[in-house]
């Protein structure tokens, strides 16, 4: 029997509008609802000004980026710039506690002088001196942002520089006088999804209308994009078009015009460096008499592999327990990261005559999580590691191969860690899937308050971090803070996202709700102290849990979340996620999506949690009508919503640290209120220790404010992550 597709019986379709008076008197009237319930008294005072503390200190680690000039980058956030100061210093200096930080650009003054709100988009310079830049500046944190070219020794925007005007737009330098583009140019020049579609070659000087149309991908593709490695001496140009979130298809552009297809499979991710290719299939991959598995890392010679020949060198293979998490070039050597059931190691190959050399990562203590934050290959063997726990600030080391490792910075601690531990579990899906998870907190304490944070969906891994956030507003109360890696993710590689793969989405849902059971079997928690919280992807998580799960939870925190699987591929970028949960528009998808989607699965008799929802109008990546519906469909339905939205911040929810102290504190005043009602403003340890973390970085290290298993995923690379061509590669959005 068919089933329907027809979404005119919406009710709450109006809330759609963005800025129309009825859905924007009906915002206004939610925030101030939820505004006056919650953020009223000393408690929620305290509690904001705990978490700008740790936002805006002074002594966190300004992670630098790397950009082939010598010089280490960093974009610093604090309470005197909330919106940012692009700067650089030298290695000298970075090793002080206090260095000397030459101010490149400075985003509140431009603001108050244009009378903008800028949100800090990105940087690409322009190799080898990294005189010019094309800096990408957002309104408000949209996804879309306007490019103008910088000048780093006038310090001024360049007259009559490269400049586009708002879009999602894509570029790359290919020399002082010619950049890579895809952006908005009128009708016919956007996917569905809303990305570029077509590739320019532009020449300074001359109007963006005349720019050579090199590429063209089909309006159903997710974007199309082209860019250029600037490796000195293996100088080449590309471009590429997403088939889907998934797949793409790619051409070396050679002399006269010509496209050389690059053969690899469509769902495969693939680099260059120097003469290398490298290449990681999602799907197995047959070769010859082999069949290389979903995960493994290749490499060969890129003209031996155009040539025809396929004698890969086997690099990393992937086993029940380990998956690669990533690798990165230094000059003459390639880092993998891997993880053995969600535990990272990193350790360093080395071509030769013999084949692949493979030795330790020097500097990276074995008992220690460590992450790769920056190597700088057109240079030197130079490394940045940072290594960090759920209980241990983090510490950054520079390292060089063949020499010395020294330790540049140390974060401070903001929590007392005395008296609380780290486990890890393994908790029994539906099926029989073992499936791990964290448990931060004091092992000897009783059932309690427990926050369960997840994600699972984009081949996303959550790994242990240092969360200042949830140490001073969790765990220093008498909280326990749960990760789950749950299917969906990428902590096994290829095959646990596969395995929660469109129709498959449910076994995300059943692994975290195993994880919930799991945590009251232990005697961890009950149902009625266990909070979840999740964002983006991790919101329509939230969503399942509140709608399949009820009984299992106390309080649900769904942070920009995706809700309406009937309608997500027609609002903003949705359309390109459709390889991740399926075409509501065919009805055999909506037959699987329609079972699970949270919006059509209230039910009038089912007593629900309460749940807290909190987005933003200037998301355009998901769009804030999930979220608005939602909490609309339940408010009709009797149930206990609260919902905030910022009018800024774009997918992050926040433009700066006020916002986000703000909102965090108003999640955490939430969930004490709804899982202990009468302790929730009574700290058990006192939560005063160091005042920082980190900042934002410029060269797409996570902001290490955040743990990076709490923060919700903002955007993923779409482009083969070995091509060194950062951040002019396009973003294809993931939720």
């Amino acid at each position: 029997m068919a089933i329907s597709t027809d979404d005119s019986d919406d009710p709450y379709l109006w809330l759609e509008d963005l800025d129309g008076p009825e859905a924007a008197t009906w915002v206004r009237d939610r925030n101030a609802e939820t505004v006056a319930a919650l953020t009223g008294g000393p408690a929620f005072a305290a509690r904001q000004t705990e978490i700008r503390q740790v936002l805006d200190a002074d002594d966190r680690i300004p992670y630098p980026g790397w950009r082939g000039d010598g010089f280490y980058y960093d974009l610093w956030r604090d309470a005197a710039h909330p919106r940012g100061l692009w700067r650089r210093t030298t290695l000298d200096q970075y090793r002080r506690s206090e260095p000397e930080w030459d101010v490149l650009l400075d985003l509140d003054a431009l603001a108050r002088n244009e009378g903008e709100n800028w949100v800090w988009g990105g940087v690409a310079t322009l190799p080898p001196q990294h005189r010019h830049c094309l800096v990408s500046l957002s309104r408000g944190g949209a996804d879309a942002v306007v490019v103008r070219e910088y000048d780093l020794t006038e310090r001024s925007f360049v007259d009559c520089g490269f400049t586009v005007a708002e879009a999602k737009t894509d570029v790359c330098w290919i020399d002082a006088d010619h950049i890579w583009i895809g952006t908005d140019l009128g009708p016919g020049s956007l996917t569905d999804s809303g990305y570029p579609r077509i590739v320019l070659r532009w020449r300074r000087g001359t109007p963006l209308a005349e720019a050579e149309v090199v590429f063209e991908a089909s309006t159903v593709d997710v974007g199309a994009y082209g860019w250029r490695d600037a490796t000195p001496g293996f100088e080449r140009d590309f471009v590429s078009r997403s088939l889907d979130f998934y797949r793409s298809e790619s051409f070396l552009l050679a002399g006269a015009g010509q496209r050389v297809r690059i053969p690899v499979p469509e769902d495969a991710e693939w680099g260059v460096r120097r003469e290398w290719l490298l290449v990681q299939p999602r799907t197995p991959w047959p070769v010859g008499d082999l069949t290389h598995p979903a995960g493994a890392l290749l490499a060969i010679r890129l003209d031996d592999f155009i040539a025809g020949s396929r004698g890969f060198d086997v690099l990393f293979r992937p086993d029940e327990h380990t998956s690669l998490g990533g690798s990165a070039w230094t000059r003459n050597h390639l880092i993998l990261t891997t993880l053995t059931d969600v535990r990272s190691r990193l350790e360093m190959l080395t071509p030769g005559e013999r084949g692949w050399r493979r030795e330790p990562l020097p500097g990276v203590p074995a008992d220690e999580e460590a992450c790769l934050v920056e190597t700088d290959p057109d240079r030197d063997d130079a490394y940045l590691v940072a290594s960090e726990g759920f209980l241990q600030p983090a510490t950054l080391r520079l390292g060089q191969v063949g020499g010395e490792v020294e330790t540049l910075k140390r974060a401070p601690a903001f929590f007392d860690p005395d008296g609380l531990a780290v486990r890890q579990f393994f908790a029994t899906s539906a099926d029989g899937t073992r499936v791990p998870y964290f448990v931060v907190g004091d092992p000897a304490a009783p059932a309690g308050p427990t926050l369960l944070h997840g994600y699972g969906g984009f081949e996303v891994s959550l790994t242990p971090g240092y969360d200042g956030i949830i140490g001073r507003g969790w765990l220093a109360r008498g909280g326990t803070y749960v990760v789950a890696n749950i299917r969906g993710g990428g902590e096994y590689g290829p095959r646990w996202h596969r395995a929660a793969l469109r129709a498959d989405r449910p076994r995300a849902f059943e692994d975290f709700a195993a994880v919930a059971t799991d945590l009251v079997t232990r005697g961890i928690t009950t149902p009625a102290t266990l909070g979840v919280e999740g964002g983006s992807n991790g919101g329509l998580l939230m969503g399942a849990m509140l709608t399949r799960y009820p009984s299992l939870v106390g309080a649900v925190v769904a942070n920009v979340p995706l809700v309406d699987m009937r309608r997500y591929h027609r609002l903003l970028a949705g359309a390109s996620w459709i390889a991740e949960y399926g075409d509501p528009d065919v009805p055999e998808d909506w037959a699987y999506l329609r079972e699970y989607s949270p919006y059509h699965n209230v039910r009038r008799e089912v007593r629900y949690p309460p749940v807290l929802f909190i987005t933003s109008t200037r998301d355009d990546r998901v769009h804030p009508g999930h979220a608005r519906k939602m909490t609309a469909r339940l408010r009709e339905h009797g149930v206990d919503v609260s919902y905030y939205e910022n009018v800024e911040g774009g997918h992050g929810a926040a433009a700066n640290n006020e916002q986000r102290a703000f909102i965090e504190a108003m999640s955490l005043e939430f969930l004490w209120r709804k899982l202990a009602p009468s302790a929730y403003a009574v700290p058990t340890q006192a939560v005063g220790g160091g005042s920082g973390n980190s900042s934002t970085t410029t060269t797409g290290v996570p902001d290490r404010t955040f743990s990076s298993s709490r923060r919700w995923p903002l955007a993923v690379n779409r482009m083969q992550p070995f091509v060194v061509c950062w951040p002019s590669s396009p973003s294809w959005n993931q939720v």
